[in-house]
């Protein structure tokens, strides 16, 4: 396949060493004034899909032809900026994986983003995450990067490994998937600017950070980012969060109320906002019951 011209620049943009600003899209009009506000990059951002598109958590609900029907949507309305687009865990096996990249793919996106967590996913930024094995997660790089047609669109690989088990195995599993071929490497959620800072110094690849509104990560400038050689800096949450204070402000004006008692200050209260309280209660009550416990046992029943 002939790459795209949004594929080729994002491949000239990394080229050039200079950070790459990619804000957080999804729906057409945040596209729109990406691409008319002179943004040379944008990144499809899962959790935002799941919440303006759906009303829902990021918490493993939106499945792969929704987020590949609003990826078409936004490369349309990109037109030639490259869009970086979230893939969750590939939704399922390594076939899955397959069908994934093809579509991703076929939708026009510059890069897709692959990450280690196990399937139901959750925001990088909430806690109790659970994850595959490393050597699992190899093997849906292996089945991403032999199901691409265009080796121009690039593979990013995300660990989610800081929270559970800490920043050197999250600094690990990086190089063990830089050297698996993952072309960008995406280390979510470190906690400090120390943190950071070992990311830069001890993966071997390009580097990918996320900078949260209210998340774990603490903000950093461009220009830090740019000396510390991150080659691409995402936003996810700069458009989303200020559109939801938006619609909140308006909507509790026109009831005669006060935003403020709505108003998150962070991605769970973010969620909380489209019913993560609501999800995880259901979630409990019908949660699997372990294999050998007899039933009524071990679910609060």
């Amino acid at each position: 396949m002939t790459t795209t011209p949004a594929r080729a620049r994002l491949r000239e943009l990394l080229d050039g060493r200079r950070l790459v600003v990619a804000p957080g899209v999804f729906d057409g009009i945040s596209a729109q004034l990406a691409r008319r506000t002179g943004h040379v990059a944008a990144y499809l951002t899962g959790a935002g899909v799941a919440a303006s598109g759906f009303g829902l958590p990021d918490i493993g609900l939106v499945t792969q032809t929704e987020m590949v029907e609003r990826a078409r949507m936004m490369v349309r309305a990109l037109g030639d900026v490259p869009l970086l687009a979230d893939a969750d865990t590939g939704y399922g096996a390594p076939l899955n994986v397959i069908r994934t990249v093809r579509e991703y793919e076929d939708a026009g996106v510059a890069a897709i983003q692959l990450e280690d967590q196990a399937f139901p996913k959750k925001c990088g930024h909430l806690p109790d995450k659970e994850l595959v094995g490393a050597a699992d997660f190899v093997r849906t790089l292996d089945a991403a990067r032999a199901a691409r047609t265009d080796s121009g669109m690039l593979i990013i690989a995300r660990t989610d490994a800081r929270g559970p088990l800490g920043i050197d195995e999250a600094i690990a599993r990086a190089n063990t998937y830089a050297a698996a071929g993952a072309d960008i490497l995406f280390v979510e959620a470190p906690r400090s600017t120390v943190e950071i800072e070992r990311i830069a110094a001890e993966v071997e690849a390009p580097l990918l950070l996320n900078l949260v509104i209210g998340g774990l990560t603490p903000e950093q400038s461009a220009e830090r980012l740019q000396e510390l050689g991150f080659a691409i800096a995402i936003h996810p949450s700069a458009a989303l969060a200020h559109s939801a204070l938006g619609s909140l402000t308006a909507l509790c004006r026109l009831r005669g109320i006060e935003a403020d008692a709505f108003l998150p200050t962070g991605p769970e209260e973010f969620f909380d906002l489209v019913g993560m309280a609501e999800w995880f209660e259901l979630g409990e009550k019908h949660r699997p019951v372990p294999a050998g416990v007899p039933a009524g046992e071990g679910t609060g029943a």
